[in-house]
């Protein structure tokens, strides 16, 4: 190769870099993202430690179920109501409360382990009000990421913001997994509610303009219903949301019977359940990147149509074969087809949405991937326990895949959203 094809090639490489990294030029960006990683490490290594604590309490995969329900309950009571809020108080000191909240359950429930007394009502109650609090997080997380970069960074920033949170997935269930086998549930939790200082000293840290006075002539109620039907009357907006809910439900669900899945299906432990979610997290981290790199490129209706057809074809050979090195690889794709489609998604709706209405449409983005999961947790839990993992995974993957290929017979528009 010759200079200046070897020059070429390095400055070809510098560019993208730059467009992959687009949003690490902001510098209240890079002390989010330094929080994000450490809360989200915390907040992995909680959940492998819950969910395989959960099962060992009461060796019930329906169990499981309840309590993705329990943390459901209040995502479809306050989200809508939480987007509201995220639209007239200012984004940053929502998340510094919800945080905190969220911080002080991590220790209570780690001192319940601790002190030996932990029962699993404790856990659908803790889950509860975690859920009360992510139900006015989600929306002023998601709208404030707007407010850090700006509109032609967003959706690189929110792939980036996902390739930080998978990165943490790929380690947090792991080290999750083998803090529990070595030291107990206890310190998993423990960690987690460690992690939050990091997400509030980054909120502390942050310097922004103040924000903008917002008139508020009509009431929340009103409000809310302006939202709504903005939404509705969006086709675009209208038939992203609706296909949310189907992937919510049926395909971003699966993870909730993992654990029994680990134990029943592979013969594993709670270790076997860290590597699960871990692979997972890989896939969705390779996901955040491709993303975050063709984000100024304006394809990300291929990408979403390509997400539709990974996940639910990923499931569906995941439910038939139940070989653990088969396994990873296939949970590494459905952690792939996961993210594209949830952060392309998240992504066009804040753009399709105006400023002033941005609060109210992550609201709903909230409510339907929040408050979907949980429901499809609860369903597939149940079923579960009636006609055993494999079909249940493989039924809610026959319902994803038709759905996906209905939605690209009839609505092509979505392949040509830039």
């Amino acid at each position: 190769m010759d200079v200046k094809a070897l020059s070429d090639a390095r400055a070809g490489l510098r560019l993208r870099a730059l467009d992959t990294f687009a949003a690490m030029r902001h510098p209240n960006y890079r002390i989010w993202s330094v929080g994000q990683f450490i809360s989200s490490i915390g907040g992995w290594m909680q959940n492998t430690a819950q969910g395989y604590l959960i099962y060992d309490l009461t060796q019930s995969t329906a169990y499981l179920g309840y309590v993705s329900f329990a943390w459901g309950i209040p995502i479809w009571l306050f989200s809508l109501y939480g987007g509201v809020v995220a639209d007239r108080v200012p984004r940053r000191t929502m998340l510094f409360l919800t945080n905190t909240l969220l911080m002080s359950l991590s220790f209570i429930i780690s001192g319940l382990v601790f002190a030996g007394v932990v029962q699993p009502w404790h856990i659908l109650v803790m889950a509860v009000l975690s859920g009360v609090a992510n139900a006015f997080d989600g929306p002023s997380r998601n709208g404030f990421i707007m407010e850090l970069v700006g509109r032609e960074d967003l959706t690189n920033a929110i792939a980036l913001n996902a390739t930080i949170f998978h990165l943490a997935t790929i380690l947090g269930p792991a080290v999750g997994g083998l803090a529990y086998a070595a030291l107990g549930p206890g310190w998993c939790f423990a960690a987690n509610g460690l992690s939050f200082v990091a997400m509030l000293f980054a909120l502390w840290r942050m310097h922004l303009p103040a924000p903008p006075v917002r008139q508020r002539a009509a009431s929340a109620l009103m409000e809310l219903r302006e939202g709504i039907q903005y939404a509705l009357s969006q086709e675009t907006i209208r038939t992203l949301l609706i296909n949310l809910a189907v992937f919510a439900i049926f395909g971003f669900s699966l993870t909730t019977i993992i654990p029994a899945w680990a134990v029943d299906v592979l013969g594993g432990d709670v270790r076997t359940n860290g590597l699960l979610l871990s692979a997972r997290g890989v896939g969705s981290l390779v996901a955040a990147l491709l993303v975050a790199s063709t984000g100024r490129k304006g394809i990300r209706g291929r990408l979403l149509s390509m997400a539709m057809l990974i996940l639910p074809v990923a499931t569906l050979v995941f439910a038939q074969l139940h070989w653990l090195p088969v396994s990873l690889a296939l949970m590494a794709m459905m952690g792939l087809g996961m993210l594209i489609w949830g952060n392309v998604t998240n992504a066009l709706l804040q753009t399709e949405a105006p400023d002033e209405l941005r609060g109210r449409v992550m609201g709903l983005f909230v409510l339907i991937l929040f408050g979907g999961q949980p429901l499809g947790g609860l369903l597939i839990g149940n079923l579960a326990a009636r006609v055993g993992a494999p079909l249940a995974v493989t039924i809610f993957g026959v319902i994803v895949l038709g759905s996906s290929l209905m939605t690209w017979l009839r609505a092509p528009f979505l392949r040509r959203l830039k």
